[in-house]
């Protein structure tokens, strides 16, 4: 049977209410890689405007991603755009990745971590700082390059616990 809802997941009524705000706001898919190679998806990022541009995000301790971070000192970080649902899922753990994570997709290799190729938004970050905080990492970089492309695909975001687009 296919289900349209995730059967494991905590059922609404028992989640604690801070769980249910954080689900109230939509938020942005994005995918962070680094050398090793590594990768997750990352939906609790911001992105601080300055000179130099900042990031901070959330990510899981026990990943992958997070020991790569830690000994490159290195990760990129790509907006999802709609039709990447299912290469979200894979890395989140959620859907196979049979040969490995990056085996499904086509990766150009750059100084912060594999990128997928094409034309693509992309930013190369230098880890300043993590600890713990929650359940998660807090890291904290520092936006060293930005790559944007020619035009914008329409962004993949996360409400209540499913992927939405934000038409443009």
């Amino acid at each position: 049977m296919i289900h349209n809802t995730d059967p494991f997941a905590t059922p609404e009524q028992d989640r604690r209410p801070v769980r249910r705000l954080r689900g109230r706001l939509v938020t942005p898919v994005t995918l962070w890689t680094a050398p090793g190679p590594a990768g997750l998806t990352v939906s609790s990022v911001l992105i601080v405007d300055g000179e130099p541009g900042r990031v901070i995000g959330l990510i899981d301790e026990e990943s992958d991603l997070w020991p790569a971070i830690k000994a490159t000192r290195r990760f990129t970080i790509t907006p999802l755009a709609a039709g990447q649902r299912l290469l979200a899922d894979r890395f989140a753990g959620l859907a196979p990745a049979p040969g490995g994570l990056f085996a499904q997709d086509e990766w150009v290799d750059t100084d912060y971590g594999p990128v997928l190729a094409g034309d693509r938004t992309w930013a190369g970050c230098v880890f300043d700082a993590g600890r713990g905080y929650g359940w998660g990492v807090l890291v904290e970089g520092t936006i060293e390059q930005v790559t944007l492309a020619a035009g914008d695909a329409e962004p993949l975001a996360y409400h209540r616990g499913r992927y939405r687009t934000v038409p443009q």
